[in-house]
């Protein structure tokens, strides 16, 4: 089924990998870009979104790297009218950025709490506030965005601003969903369960006191399925609802977690 995002442009936010190995963001964009995409590749790190761009051209594939910080509105503002200018049109926005950051309401600094609402949730506000006037141009769009099973469940310790980030973007995702389905747009969110991404190595392997391995172990006996997810299992979720199949699908929510939300205890 080759070319099933043939001739589409997509932005992909987060495009970079935060260490060695394929991110969700990474991962996605070569996927798209596989099947046919005009990549729009945007990181905070110019470097990391380099990467990828030169991953995907690699393979023969299409991509332009920008930098952007998705909490900024003028980033985005700049972000978006480099893609129309490259590509004419933006037809999937991906929203992949994330940061990490752990503790509860007593362990969590204002600074930080500020931090993770800006750059996980404020941010899909802006770019969605900013791409959906192009899409709604075309009467098409899909809008993609990564929130996390922490959004619905706890996940072994506190993880309070980016729990709280990650639901406000499934409520954002089913308003918009409805605000704009009768005018072709279409908007999903994927929920990640445990992913052995390099995402999670720094920041949270203190919580599994310090040693990589053994969160690892640990994270993978907690799944039912006996092993964390990777960054192509949540890339292959947002390629079926950013793809044409997925077109009477909206303002859902994909879990990609390996049954983890499906058990009791």
């Amino acid at each position: 089924m080759a070319g099933r995002m043939q001739d589409k442009v997509v932005i992909v936010t987060g495009a970079g990998s935060s260490g060695e190995g394929w991110s969700n963001g990474k991962a996605a964009a070569a996927l798209y870009a596989r099947e046919g995409a005009k990549v729009f590749a945007v990181d905070y790190r110019i470097e990391a979104a380099r990467d990828t761009q030169r991953v995907i051209e690699s393979e023969g594939g299409q991509c332009v790297a920008f930098r952007a910080d998705v909490s900024s509105a003028s980033d985005i503002e700049d972000m978006v009218e480099a893609c129309i200018a490259k590509y004419e049109r933006i037809d999937v926005l991906h929203n992949n950025v994330g940061i990490v950051e752990t503790g509860g309401p007593v362990e969590t600094s204002e600074a930080s709490w500020d931090r993770v609402i800006a750059v996980n949730q404020t941010s899909v506000f802006l770019t969605c506030k900013h791409v959906i006037p192009h899409m709604l141009a075309h009467r098409s769009g899909s809008i993609v965005n990564i929130a996390s099973i922490a959004a619905v469940r706890w996940l072994g310790f506190p993880y309070l601003a980016y729990s709280a980030a990650k639901a406000a973007m499934v409520a954002m995702t089913s308003n918009m969903a409805v605000q704009y389905a009768a005018s072709g747009i279409r908007a999903n969110c994927v929920l990640p369960g445990f992913m052995n991404t390099p995402l999670i190595r720094e920041p949270l392997a203190k919580t599994y006191g310090g040693n990589v391995d053994s969160m690892i172990e640990q994270r993978d006996k907690l799944t039912p399925s006996g092993k964390m997810g990777d960054a192509w299992d949540t890339a292959y979720a947002a390629l079926y609802l950013a793809s044409d199949e997925s077109r009477y699908v909206t303002g859902t929510t994909l879990v990609v977690d390996g049954g983890l939300t499906a058990r009791c205890a």
